[in-house]
């Protein structure tokens, strides 16, 4: 008679390095401004991606972090936007959000070496933050439904910028599904509401 073999589960497949999770991503609203979101091409489809990225970051730990350029000029974030972020939001007036190194900083000490970029204006704060922090050597996502500009050729012209020099182009709905990483989890059920919910009508 022969002793039976003991089976063993296989090890999953290594994550890949190219994938964001909750517990290495920074999510960087840059700029979205009261008097300025409202002349952004598509702006109530740009804040309701934020909103959801916000409202997914909260349910699953993802660091957040945000910026406002000359707000005595161009007003605070926008506020459905600003009651979702819970820490200061600093000041600037250099374009890029490298001139807020404590946010990164931060970021550092908690080994948090990914970060994804959203906001306005697709080819000026958000272009010039990408490559300050692909410079610094992170890891830098777009999602490139909650970003915008004005003019579509901004905006069509920067993303091809950011992605030449090695950022990683992306969408809201998959940087939350990369963050929940599994189903069958309450974090999971939350993503899939944020998932479901039916978009605005967009202004041209």
């Amino acid at each position: 008679m022969t002793e039976p073999t003991s089976q063993t589960t296989p090890e999953p497949l290594p994550r890949s390095p190219e994938l964001m999770s909750a517990g290495d991503t920074g999510l960087l609203v840059v700029d979205v401004q009261d008097k300025l979101v409202s002349l952004i091409s598509g702006h109530e489809r740009i804040v309701w991606n934020i909103r959801r990225l916000l409202d997914g970051a909260k349910v699953l730990g993802v660091a957040v972090a945000a910026t406002e350029q000359y707000p005595q000029g161009l007003g605070s974030t926008t506020p459905e936007l600003a009651q979702r972020i819970e820490r200061k939001i600093p000041a600037k007036q250099h374009f890029t959000c490298g001139a807020c190194p404590e946010i990164f900083h931060e970021w550092e000490k908690r080994d948090l070496f990914r970060v994804l970029v959203v906001g306005i204006e697709a080819h000026v704060c958000v272009q010039q933050t990408v490559f300050d922090l692909l410079a610094s050597g992170r890891r830098v996502y777009v999602a490139v439904d909650a970003v915008g500009s004005r003019f579509d050729i901004d905006y069509q012209t920067a993303l091809r910028r950011m992605e030449s020099a090695g950022a990683t182009l992306t969408t809201t709905e998959a940087a939350l599904f990369e963050w929940c990483e599994r189903s069958g989890t309450p974090q999971f059920k939350e993503i899939s509401r944020l998932v479901r919910e039916t978009p605005p009508a967009t202004s041209h």
